[in-house]
Order: C-alpha cells, then structure tokens, then sequence
C-alpha cells in the first residue's frame, strides 16, 4: 500500500528567498483570500507564531483562527501580521 503524507507547504519555506517568492506568487494571483493563510504559512515556516500573534495584540488561537482558510480577520489583523 501506499503511504502519503499531508502537503505543508511550511516544509519548503525554508530561506528568506523562499519566503519572498512564495508571497510573490500568492499576491501575482490577484486572490486576495489567500492572503491572510499565506501570512500564516510563513509564520509557521518562521516558528513566530507566539510573537507574531503578540504583535498584531491578539491571542495565538485567534491568530490561528483568523488567519486560517475559514477565518476572515480584519484588515487590520492582517497589516499586522504582514508587518
């Protein structure tokens, strides 16, 4: 049988390089919905989770939450977590 792992894309955000070209890819496709998963994304790649959630004065579930597929943070949320 095969064996298949869930795709993260954490695991290839490993340099600042990819991390800037990742961004420029979701932001090229003008989805703007993926915005706030792909800041996310990074945060995780970063392992800043708890310091960007500080940041932007929320809770890190919030943070997880807001910034999740489901969730719809205010823009505010999402100029501090980009910042």
């Amino acid at each position: 049988m095969l064996k298949t792992k869930k795709f993260d894309i954490i695991n290839y955000l490993k340099t600042e390089d990819d991390i800037k070209e990742y961004l420029d890819v979701v932001l090229e496709e003008k989805d703007y919905t993926c915005l706030p998963v792909a800041l996310a994304d990074i945060a995780r790649a970063r392992k800043a989770m708890t310091a960007v959630a500080k940041a932007a004065g929320v809770s890190r579930t919030n943070l997880y939450q807001s910034l999740s597929e489901q969730g719809r943070p205010a823009f505010n949320t999402v100029a501090k977590v980009a910042q």
